[in-house]
């Protein structure tokens, strides 16, 4: 069951420390932590603390602002070593899932930050 704007998503309840998480960063409007299921040898999720846009479009049109924001905040995590590792530095991936045929499965905004080598055969080119 997909989760909608209407109800407390599991990133609102991240937000509201109601579910623990590994929270690398957080400031007034933003959070990141790290994902449960990581693809990659780091794997953060950054993410507006407001759930009023389901998806990075909708920010988009509604918030660019934010979306700034997260973006800025997903380059300066990944030059972070206390949030990347022995990855850090200027080369990751930044990905934002929109709609559930994209993968996307929680629907409240985020962006994925991976960082760490690829295994072959998985990216686009």
């Amino acid at each position: 069951m997909s989760e909608t704007s209407d109800e407390p998503t599991v990133f609102s309840r991240i937000v509201a420390r109601e579910i623990p998480a590994d929270i690398v960063f957080e400031s007034d409007t933003v959070i990141a932590f790290r994902d449960i299921a990581p693809q990659a040898p780091v794997h953060l999720l950054v993410v507006p603390k407001t759930q009023a846009y389901r998806d990075v479009v909708e920010l988009a049109a509604g918030d660019p602002a934010l979306l700034a924001e997260l973006v800025a905040t997903a380059s300066r995590l990944a030059a972070d070593p206390a949030a990347f590792g022995e990855h850090s530095g200027s080369e990751f991936r930044l990905i934002f899932n929109t709609g559930a045929s994209a993968g996307q499965t929680v629907f409240h905004v985020h962006a994925h930050v991976l960082g760490g080598p690829l295994e072959e055969g998985t990216l686009a080119h």
